[in-house]
């Protein structure tokens, strides 16, 4: 005899979750991680989040610059121009007085020469950062506040988007 199988859907593994683009930090979520950051005295997370909000790139990008990129010997600049990967095409962008304060900072304290790069990874195979890695950064610094986690809505992928002219007021 043939047996009936009955045929049961699986649940999507998306159901009840945000897939896609999130909305951009507003103003005062982009305080409340900046402050944090500086309280916890986190060097290298302080000086990554100012970079990313100031400069619009991607996080693939972002993880890879070099010291070289933003300074010329002992002083950061002003202005940047980086070569996008993703698109090959030249992106400048300006930072601002704290961006280069915690760059700086960054520098003096991890004692980073002009060739390598600005954030270096913890694990020795691996000379900058991982996308991955910066992934996990971000979610860490998404879950300072309590007003992230019922509804994530930063998406490391698409900090292209988050910069303080896109920023959201309440």
């Amino acid at each position: 005899m043939c047996s009936l199988t009955v045929y049961k859907p699986n649940e999507p593994w998306n159901k009840n979750k945000i897939v896609g683009q999130k909305l951009p930090l507003k103003l005062q979520q982009i305080w409340a991680i900046r402050i944090r950051l500086e309280i916890a005295n986190n060097v290298r997370d302080l000086a990554l989040f100012n970079l990313a909000i100031d400069s619009k790139l991607r996080g693939c990008d972002l993880i890879t610059l070099k010291v070289k990129d933003i300074a010329h010997g002992r002083t950061i600049q002003s202005r940047a121009i980086i070569i996008q990967k993703k698109t090959g095409l030249p992106v400048q962008f300006e930072l601002t007085e704290n961006t280069r304060k915690s760059i700086q900072t960054l520098i003096t304290n991890f004692q980073v020469s002009q060739n390598d790069y600005l954030f270096k990874s913890r694990i020795h195979s691996s000379a900058h950062l991982s996308t991955r890695q910066y992934g996990r950064i971000v979610d860490g610094w998404v879950s300072f506040n309590d007003w992230f986690r019922p509804n994530p809505i930063w998406d490391s992928h698409n900090e292209k988007n988050q910069t303080s002219i896109n920023i959201q007021e309440n």
